[in-house]
């Protein structure tokens, strides 16, 4: 039984061909792809930093801020505010100094509720940050909030 159909002969051969020759074209077509996309960055790209250079905006403008967390006047010195619905907390431990930290407690993922005596404070089980740097002034948080990033301008704290 000598056959066009089976396993072994030319149709094996053949079929391994094709497949070989499927295989090499598939990875120049990769190759081409991958080129492609390394493209330089843009050079109207965010520096390191965040922000655009000047030089880069005719206007002089600023990039667009996030969304507003808080007017300065809200942020007392030495205090802050919490913004539940961003989940954010500002807080002012010197005149003039803004921060912002995430408004979600280490220990057990509630938000904070107020920002009083120099800490903020989570209701749920008693844990306390320092307003400076949100580093655990009271257990049972396990670390610091993260630090959020913010922009102040005027009399405008913003996200970003």
């Amino acid at each position: 039984m000598s056959g066009g159909g089976g396993r072994g002969g030319s149709g094996g051969t053949s079929r391994r061909a094709v497949l070989a020759a499927g295989a090499v074209a598939l990875a120049a077509g990769c190759t081409e792809y991958g080129d492609e996309g390394a493209e330089p960055e843009p050079t109207d790209s965010p520096t390191a930093g965040g922000t655009t250079p000047a030089s880069e905006d005719p206007a002089g403008d600023k990039p667009p801020a996030g969304p507003e967390l808080a007017k300065t006047s809200e942020v007392p010195v030495g205090g802050g505010k919490v913004v539940k619905d961003k989940k954010v907390v500002v807080t002012q431990p010197e005149s003039g100094t803004f921060k912002a930290f995430s408004a979600v407690c280490t220990h057990s993922g509630c938000l904070v509720a107020e920002v009083a005596d120099g800490t903020i404070n989570c209701p749920c089980h008693g844990s306390k940050y320092r307003v400076a740097d949100a580093s655990v002034a009271d257990g049972p948080a396990p670390r610091p909030l993260s630090e959020e990033k913010i922009t102040v301008t005027g009399n405008s704290i913003t996200l970003g």
